[in-house]
């Protein structure tokens, strides 16, 4: 899923997360076929320096039903642990740990290891987005 392509990246650093920050960007670009994409923009607010909520929404295809998917981030030591639930459904719970990167000022990757508790699966997830 991606919603938009970031180009001319540059100047490798990590990024913390501050209280007021909002993140726009991608839920998730990988292991995405070039036929699969979909856009899944993804929202974000910092409640606190150490804290991020935010919300994904997704729509696989004209037929399917749009899917609303809140999230959570508590960042430390440049690390984050992650939360996600599908329209806080806690069966469809998703968990993992990550780090933010930033390409720039205000663009960033954020790698992740998530594992889907209703699935019992385990994958890397890889989003893009900004924070201003």
């Amino acid at each position: 899923m991606m919603s938009f392509a970031l180009t001319a990246l540059c100047a490798f650093g990590v990024n913390a997360q501050d209280k007021g920050d909002w993140y726009v960007g991608t839920g998730d670009i990988a292991n995405t076929a070039w036929t699969e994409w979909s856009v899944a923009p993804t929202v974000g607010y910092g409640l606190t320096d150490n804290l991020m909520v935010g919300l994904n929404v997704s729509q696989a295809d004209s037929t399917a039903d749009m899917a609303l998917d809140f999230h959570a981030r508590y960042f430390f030591n440049g690390y984050f642990v992650y939360a996600e639930t599908a329209e806080l459904n806690t069966d469809d719970l998703k968990i993992g740990v990550g780090k933010m990167f930033n390409f720039t000022k205000g663009v960033f990757v954020d790698p992740k290891v998530v594992y889907n508790m209703n699935e019992k699966t385990t994958n890397l997830s890889l989003g893009v987005g900004l924070k201003f």
